[in-house]
């Protein structure tokens, strides 16, 4: 077939010739903090089933994200659509900057 060149990024040539760190694919956990309780310890030791522990937060209020104790970004909570209806998800608003500290 005769006719032109498709157009290619160098930049992207090279990422994908790059070989993989081998920790990149290793999974990781990240812990979302959406907020904190502060009950006095009596009301701890009542808690039982269909207690509601009240939290400083509001739903709309920005949540942090650690992977262990270090902070990574911070979000904002969304509910999944379609067949995902219920699941939580956070949207990224912010990311820390690894290389060079907050």
């Amino acid at each position: 077939m005769d006719g032109p060149t498709p157009q290619t990024n160098a930049d992207e040539d090279v990422e994908s010739e790059k070989p993989l760190h081998p920790f990149a694919q290793v999974p990781i956990e990240i812990t979302i903090s959406v907020g904190k309780a502060r009950p006095t310890l009596h009301d701890l030791l009542r808690l039982g089933k269909d207690a509601i522990l009240p939290l400083d937060s509001k739903v709309e209020d920005p949540v942090d994200l650690y992977v262990g104790q270090r902070l990574i970004a911070r979000g904002e909570l969304h509910e999944l659509d379609g067949d995902q209806v219920g699941q939580l998800a956070v949207r990224l608003t912010e990311v820390v900057d690894l290389k060079n500290g907050l």
